[in-house]
């Protein structure tokens, strides 16, 4: 197989694409429960392409770009899953063959062929986590592509277009997911080691990734959300992070098979003497990229949904080393094979009775999002939630800004103090839920401070779930 791949003719190409299509496609024909980052994404798209604006009409901290394009998505078709899984999928496999492409184009090894997409896309299987489409996901595709243009400096000199374009990329990354600004750590490694004026080049760089934050800055000033988005993006956006992802013991145990790889991948590439120096310095680059992609992952504390993802590319080209010819031609082989039957082994286990409990490790789908049996009759309609449980919106539509619970305690959090009520008040009154569901026991409260708003919301046969009076007095 390795042999096969070691090629880049378009028959290596297209096995490429149907191995991995025949690794992904069955499970997902088979249907793979809503996540918890699916649901807010199309929360959060539903509700602007409504016309709500981000960071005013909505309390989420969700980035800029990666709520636009959520929002683009609702526009094709009402909550459209099936798009988002088609998306996760293409995108995974745009940056396993930019990223390949990168790796023959500029002879980061002496071998070439598919073998760094087909490491990418096999690894990037093991979990269905990046089966669904993501912000995080969505800006580190931004990420990848950034990689050649920070590449050219060292064949052309100081290239003007390429550095800004290399800084506007990571700058829409980083409106995705902000986080991936720390990549600038590694766009910053790779101009000291390649461009002809480290100084002036890393100050073109960093002009590029301002551009897009200022017109995105600009935008949100003439539309009254500026101090949202400082408050949700830059504040929320460390130190609030979105709890989208699967438990931290699952996830360490899904990258068990992938840490394997690149333990060993790192070892081999130790003991291998590279002939050009733009060889010795690219893998120079790729350990300061696996070292921020730690960074970038710690930083999100695991929170947000396909984290593993950060890891692939240095995976990708250090696995480079460990599938080249070794002296018993057979091994690489078979520790392919290896690979390949424990991707499969883990991605496909909850189809075979009992291995889930052999591995300990619980299939993704049983943390996914299923509707609250109790709030079986409530479908279809506007809907407030008083708490941190989502559920309730699988089947209904957010009526009021107040998405994110976290964030919403600036004004749940404070019914003591006029404004916050005010507030709350204004919010719900410009969009009147037709029920509120009171899982933290707040409306007394609320109908007590504002009855002008609260007052109309009667108890139903359901458990805290209020109906709103038809008419009102």
């Amino acid at each position: 197989m390795l042999r096969f791949f070691k090629s880049s003719l378009p028959a290596q190409l297209l096995a490429l694409l149907l191995l991995v299509l025949a690794l992904r496609l069955p499970l997902l024909w088979l249907g793979l429960p809503l996540t918890a980052a699916e649901l807010r994404a199309l929360l959060v798209g539903e509700r602007l392409h409504a016309g709500a604006m981000p960071y005013r009409d909505l309390y989420d901290g969700t980035a800029p770009l990666a709520a636009a394009f959520f929002a683009g998505l609702e526009a094709v078709a009402s909550r459209p899953v099936w798009l988002y899984r088609m998306l996760a999928l293409t995108l995974l496999i745009a940056q396993a063959l930019r990223l390949n492409a990168v790796f023959n184009r500029y002879d980061v090894h002496p071998e070439r062929g598919y073998i760094g997409a087909l490491t990418y896309l096999l690894l990037g299987s093991v979990s269905t986590d990046l089966d669904t489409l993501s912000a995080l996901l969505l800006g580190h595709t931004f990420i990848v592509f950034s990689l050649s243009a920070l590449l050219s400096t060292s064949r052309e000199g100081y290239d003007n277009r390429r550095l800004f374009r290399a800084g506007f990329l990571v700058g829409l990354g980083a409106l995705c997911y902000l986080p991936l600004g720390l990549f600038i750590a590694v766009a910053l490694f790779a101009i000291i080691v390649f461009a002809a004026n480290a100084f002036r080049s890393f100050l073109l760089f960093l002009c590029g990734v301002a551009f897009p934050y200022a017109l995105v800055a600009t935008y949100f000033f003439y539309n009254e959300a500026l101090p949202g988005f400082v408050r949700f993006h830059f504040e929320a956006g460390l130190a609030d992070m979105e709890v989208d992802a699967l438990p931290g013991a699952l996830q360490l145990g899904l990258l068990a098979l992938p840490a394997l790889v690149l333990v060993l991948a790192l070892l081999r590439s130790a003991t291998v003497p590279l002939g050009l120096v733009f060889q010795t310095k690219f893998r120079q680059l790729m350990l300061v990229w696996l070292l921020v992609a730690i960074v970038a992952g710690a930083v999100g504390q695991g929170a947000a949904a396909g984290a593993q993802v950060l890891i692939l590319p240095p995976l990708a080209y250090f696995g480079l080393f460990l599938w080249q010819k070794a002296r018993l031609r057979w091994l690489p082989e078979l520790f392919l094979l290896f690979v390949l039957a424990g991707t499969v082994t883990l991605r496909y286990r909850a189809q075979v009775p009992g291995l889930e409990t052999l591995l300990h490790l619980p299939a993704e789908s049983r943390f996914g999002m299923q509707p609250d049996p109790a709030l079986a009759q409530l479908r279809g309609h506007h809907i407030l939630v008083l708490g941190n449980d989502n559920r309730p919106y699988i089947s209904n539509k957010l009526a009021t800004p107040y998405l994110d619970w976290e964030l919403a305690q600036d004004d749940f959090g404070h019914l003591g103090e006029y404004a916050a009520v005010v507030r709350i008040a204004r919010q719900v009154a410009a969009d009147p839920p037709a029920y509120l569901v009171d899982q933290e026991g707040l409306l007394s409260r609320l109908q007590r401070r504002a009855p002008s708003v609260f007052g109309a919301y009667e108890p139903t046969v359901i458990p805290k779930v209020y109906k709103r009076k038809l008419n009102p007095q």
